[in-house]
């Protein structure tokens, strides 16, 4: 191979290297946050602890105007997107890697990433707000229904439930076949013109398809618990699985039976201790 046909070759595997040293930085930040935040003394608020309790953050939520409102929102906002950061940033290596290669040569390169990363997680932030207003309904319903009080291992039930059943619908496989090809993805919604708005947009979208294969597992961690970082990496591990390797999608089936039987296994429990 002539010096100038290598030339290209050589820059093109440099830049694959640091994507990649930088891409696994990112995931490791992410992780190294979030296990930072459980064991702080604010490890609380990811489990939703009682905000106006005590300490600092009670204090300061007192002091702001509507402070008891907007506090505990920024924080849950802040937690939801750190956590799905660290858990859906190894499932999209494959989409940032396409659109890296692709848009290489552009001298708004970093741009073009940054404006698909936040897209991408505009589409789990939006999520993210439906899923916790959904949460703080039901612990209001709770509150106010007895039978669920004394039953609410029933809410555990009906959400592993949902989540295995979902592992077999047709939108979960639909949504997967869109994870699974990121380059026909790209290919299909870059278009160059407006390239700012266009990579935004890119990563909008393959986030609502993100959203729409995986929600249901993720709905998980309401019942788990967001500040169980085992769990989070067990989950973060099978979506990946999912979405990245040549034998993930035959991964949905047997992940729904474990999540059906779990949700059997644990009424069967509750239903025998009553």
């Amino acid at each position: 191979m002539s010096a100038a046909a290598s030339a290209p070759l050589s820059v093109a595997s440099r830049h694959r290297r640091v994507f990649l040293v930088v891409w696994g930085a990112l995931v490791v930040l992410a992780w190294a946050s979030l296990w930072a935040w459980a064991a702080s003394p604010y490890g609380r608020y990811l489990d939703h602890g009682d905000w106006m309790s005590a300490g600092p953050l009670a204090q300061l939520c007192r002091a702001v105007p509507a402070g008891e409102v907007v506090l505990p929102l920024v924080w849950v906002a802040s937690a939801w997107v750190l956590m799905t950061t660290a858990m859906m940033l190894p499932t999209t290596l494959a989409l940032f890697n396409s659109f890296d290669r692709l848009t290489s040569h552009r001298s708004d390169h970093a741009l073009l990433l940054t404006m698909l990363g936040l897209g991408y997680m505009v589409a789990w932030a939006a999520f993210g707000l439906v899923a916790h207003a959904a949460h703080g309904a039901l612990l209001a319903l709770i509150d106010r229904v007895h039978w669920l009080t004394v039953h609410a291992w029933t809410i555990g039930v009906a959400t592993l439930t949902l989540a295995g059943a979902f592992q077999f619908s047709a939108l979960k496989h639909r949504c997967l076949d869109k994870c699974r090809t990121p380059l026909s993805f790209v290919m299909q919604h870059w278009r160059g013109r407006e390239p700012v708005r266009r990579a935004f947009m890119l990563g909008l979208h393959h986030g609502v398809y993100c959203v729409g294969c995986c929600w249901a597992l993720m709905l998980l961690m309401f019942m788990l618990g967001m500040g169980s970082l085992g769990w989070m990496l067990v989950l973060a591990a099978l979506m990946a699985a999912e979405k990245n390797l040549s034998w993930g999608r035959r991964l949905s089936a047997p992940l729904g039976v474990v999540l059906l039987a779990w949700g059997a296994a644990l009424a069967a429990i509750e239903l025998a201790h009553a």
